[in-house]
Protein backbone atom coordinates (compact mmCIF):
# COMPACT_ATOMS: atom_id res chain seq x y z
CA UNK A 1 0.00 0.00 0.00
CA UNK A 2 1.13 3.38 -0.88
CA UNK A 3 1.17 5.75 0.94
CA UNK A 4 0.21 9.54 0.85
CA UNK A 5 1.22 11.00 3.55
CA UNK A 6 4.67 12.77 4.08
CA UNK A 7 6.52 13.29 7.54
CA UNK A 8 9.67 13.85 8.57
CA UNK A 9 11.42 13.42 11.29
CA UNK A 10 14.86 14.76 12.39
CA UNK A 11 17.03 13.95 14.78
CA UNK A 12 20.96 15.24 15.31
CA UNK A 13 23.36 12.24 16.30
CA UNK A 14 25.98 13.65 18.28
CA UNK A 15 27.36 10.42 18.49
CA UNK A 16 29.39 10.17 21.93
CA UNK A 17 31.01 6.67 20.82
CA UNK A 18 32.32 8.86 17.61
CA UNK A 19 32.76 11.92 18.39
CA UNK A 20 36.39 11.45 19.77
CA UNK A 21 39.38 13.66 18.61
CA UNK A 22 40.57 11.79 15.60
CA UNK A 23 43.78 12.07 13.26
CA UNK A 24 42.51 12.77 9.78
CA UNK A 25 42.15 10.29 7.36
CA UNK A 26 43.73 9.53 3.95
CA UNK A 27 41.50 12.47 1.04
CA UNK A 28 38.70 10.73 -0.21
CA UNK A 29 38.09 10.79 -4.21
CA UNK A 30 34.62 10.96 -5.69
CA UNK A 31 34.59 7.31 -6.36
CA UNK A 32 35.76 6.54 -2.70
CA UNK A 33 33.63 8.52 -1.36
CA UNK A 34 30.77 6.73 -3.58
CA UNK A 35 32.10 3.58 -2.51
CA UNK A 36 32.08 4.34 1.21
CA UNK A 37 28.52 5.88 1.04
CA UNK A 38 26.79 2.66 -0.19
CA UNK A 39 29.13 0.92 2.28
CA UNK A 40 27.15 2.63 5.20
CA UNK A 41 23.85 2.50 3.36
CA UNK A 42 23.84 -1.30 3.10
CA UNK A 43 25.47 -2.14 6.76
CA UNK A 44 22.46 0.33 7.90
CA UNK A 45 19.99 -1.49 5.58
CA UNK A 46 21.38 -4.72 7.14
CA UNK A 47 20.48 -3.85 10.38
CA UNK A 48 17.58 -1.59 10.65
CA UNK A 49 14.96 -3.80 8.24
CA UNK A 50 14.58 -7.11 10.42
CA UNK A 51 14.28 -4.48 13.24
CA UNK A 52 11.65 -2.54 11.34
CA UNK A 53 9.93 -5.59 9.80
CA UNK A 54 9.78 -7.34 13.76
CA UNK A 55 7.83 -3.34 14.63
CA UNK A 56 5.48 -3.78 11.69
CA UNK A 57 7.21 -1.52 8.79
CA UNK A 58 8.33 -2.23 5.63
CA UNK A 59 11.94 -0.07 5.03
CA UNK A 60 11.52 1.38 1.18
CA UNK A 61 14.92 3.00 1.13
CA UNK A 62 18.20 4.58 2.99
CA UNK A 63 20.29 7.39 1.69
CA UNK A 64 23.21 8.70 3.02
CA UNK A 65 24.30 12.13 1.44
CA UNK A 66 25.52 15.22 2.63
CA UNK A 67 23.71 18.51 2.22
CA UNK A 68 25.02 22.37 2.95
CA UNK A 69 28.40 20.62 4.25
CA UNK A 70 26.21 18.36 6.80
CA UNK A 71 25.43 14.58 6.67
CA UNK A 72 22.17 13.44 6.50
CA UNK A 73 21.30 9.59 6.92
CA UNK A 74 17.19 9.12 5.93
CA UNK A 75 15.14 5.76 6.37
CA UNK A 76 12.06 5.54 4.11
CA UNK A 77 9.84 3.84 5.77
CA UNK A 78 6.07 2.87 5.45
CA UNK A 79 3.40 0.57 6.80
CA UNK A 80 -0.20 -0.13 5.39
CA UNK A 81 -2.18 2.71 6.25
CA UNK A 82 0.81 4.91 5.83
CA UNK A 83 3.11 6.17 8.26
CA UNK A 84 2.22 8.92 10.81
CA UNK A 85 5.18 11.54 12.38
CA UNK A 86 4.09 9.64 15.73
CA UNK A 87 6.17 6.78 13.75
CA UNK A 88 8.59 8.22 12.71
CA UNK A 89 9.57 9.66 15.73
CA UNK A 90 9.25 5.97 17.46
CA UNK A 91 11.48 4.36 14.95
CA UNK A 92 14.28 7.63 15.39
CA UNK A 93 14.56 7.19 18.96
CA UNK A 94 14.76 3.36 18.73
CA UNK A 95 17.05 3.26 15.67
CA UNK A 96 19.17 6.15 16.52
CA UNK A 97 21.18 4.87 19.30
CA UNK A 98 21.72 1.60 17.55
CA UNK A 99 23.16 3.07 14.75
CA UNK A 100 25.49 5.32 16.42
CA UNK A 101 26.47 1.74 18.70
CA UNK A 102 27.29 0.19 15.67
CA UNK A 103 29.91 3.04 14.65
CA UNK A 104 29.09 2.88 10.74
CA UNK A 105 29.64 6.46 10.67
CA UNK A 106 32.25 7.89 12.23
CA UNK A 107 31.42 11.94 12.30
CA UNK A 108 28.63 13.86 12.99
CA UNK A 109 25.16 13.21 11.17
CA UNK A 110 21.32 14.00 11.03
CA UNK A 111 19.11 10.92 10.86
CA UNK A 112 15.72 11.70 9.32
CA UNK A 113 13.04 9.24 9.52
CA UNK A 114 10.16 9.61 6.70
CA UNK A 115 7.34 8.51 4.68
CA UNK A 116 8.71 7.98 1.07
CA UNK A 117 5.73 10.60 -0.30
CA UNK A 118 3.89 10.55 -3.45
CA UNK A 119 6.83 10.33 -5.52
CA UNK A 120 8.18 6.64 -3.38
CA UNK A 121 10.68 4.54 -4.87
CA UNK A 122 10.02 1.57 -6.79
CA UNK A 123 13.74 -0.42 -5.20
CA UNK A 124 12.07 -3.61 -4.86
CA UNK A 125 10.06 -6.59 -7.21
CA UNK A 126 7.11 -6.17 -4.86
CA UNK A 127 7.19 -2.39 -5.64
CA UNK A 128 6.72 -3.25 -9.78
CA UNK A 129 3.93 -4.99 -8.84
CA UNK A 130 2.52 -2.52 -6.93
CA UNK A 131 3.16 0.55 -9.70
CA UNK A 132 1.16 -1.38 -12.31
CA UNK A 133 -1.45 0.29 -14.23
CA UNK A 134 0.08 3.72 -12.83
CA UNK A 135 3.03 6.42 -13.92
CA UNK A 136 6.34 6.16 -13.44
CA UNK A 137 9.60 7.94 -14.06
CA UNK A 138 12.50 5.58 -14.79
CA UNK A 139 15.47 6.87 -15.47
CA UNK A 140 18.73 4.15 -16.57
CA UNK A 141 22.57 3.82 -16.52
CA UNK A 142 22.82 3.84 -19.77
CA UNK A 143 20.68 5.18 -22.67
CA UNK A 144 18.72 3.16 -24.74
CA UNK A 145 16.78 4.79 -27.90
CA UNK A 146 19.48 8.15 -27.01
CA UNK A 147 17.88 8.26 -24.08
CA UNK A 148 17.61 7.92 -20.35
CA UNK A 149 14.80 9.11 -18.60
CA UNK A 150 11.04 7.55 -19.15
CA UNK A 151 8.10 8.32 -18.16
CA UNK A 152 4.82 6.31 -18.71
CA UNK A 153 2.13 3.91 -17.46
CA UNK A 154 4.07 0.62 -16.16
CA UNK A 155 2.04 -1.84 -18.12
CA UNK A 156 3.63 -5.16 -16.74
CA UNK A 157 6.99 -6.37 -15.01
CA UNK A 158 8.25 -10.28 -15.78
CA UNK A 159 11.44 -11.86 -16.57
CA UNK A 160 13.70 -8.50 -15.54
CA UNK A 161 11.98 -6.29 -17.96
CA UNK A 162 9.97 -3.51 -17.30
CA UNK A 163 7.22 -2.52 -20.17
CA UNK A 164 5.93 0.92 -20.06
CA UNK A 165 3.46 2.76 -21.76
CA UNK A 166 5.66 5.46 -22.84
CA UNK A 167 4.03 8.47 -25.54
CA UNK A 168 1.26 6.35 -27.16
CA UNK A 169 4.21 3.03 -28.06
CA UNK A 170 5.26 0.30 -25.71
CA UNK A 171 8.97 1.03 -24.06
CA UNK A 172 10.90 -2.33 -22.69
CA UNK A 173 13.71 -1.39 -20.29
CA UNK A 174 15.98 -3.89 -18.40
CA UNK A 175 15.50 -3.71 -14.57
CA UNK A 176 19.28 -4.67 -13.97
CA UNK A 177 19.73 -1.30 -16.10
CA UNK A 178 17.51 0.72 -14.22
CA UNK A 179 19.33 4.04 -11.91
CA UNK A 180 16.35 4.99 -10.54
CA UNK A 181 12.29 4.28 -10.44
CA UNK A 182 9.81 6.24 -8.92
CA UNK A 183 5.83 6.06 -8.86
CA UNK A 184 4.58 9.46 -9.85
CA UNK A 185 1.30 10.95 -8.02
CA UNK A 186 -0.81 12.33 -10.47
CA UNK A 187 -3.11 15.47 -8.93
CA UNK A 188 -6.47 15.70 -9.54
CA UNK A 189 -7.33 18.79 -11.26
CA UNK A 190 -10.47 20.37 -9.78
CA UNK A 191 -10.38 23.88 -12.22
CA UNK A 192 -13.22 24.36 -13.72
CA UNK A 193 -15.35 21.88 -12.00
CA UNK A 194 -18.27 23.17 -9.66
CA UNK A 195 -17.77 22.67 -5.63
CA UNK A 196 -20.83 20.20 -4.40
Amino acid sequence: MFSDAFCVVTEQATNQFTNRKRAPGPLLFIGDMERKTQSIVKQVENLVEPILEEMGYELVDVEYVSSYGRWILRLFVDKEGGVTIGDCARISEELGDLIDVKEFIRHEYNLEVSSPGLDRPLKKEKDLSLALGKRVKIRMTTPLEGRRNFTGVLLRYGDGILHLEVDGREVALSWPDVAKANLLYEFKSTVGEKAS
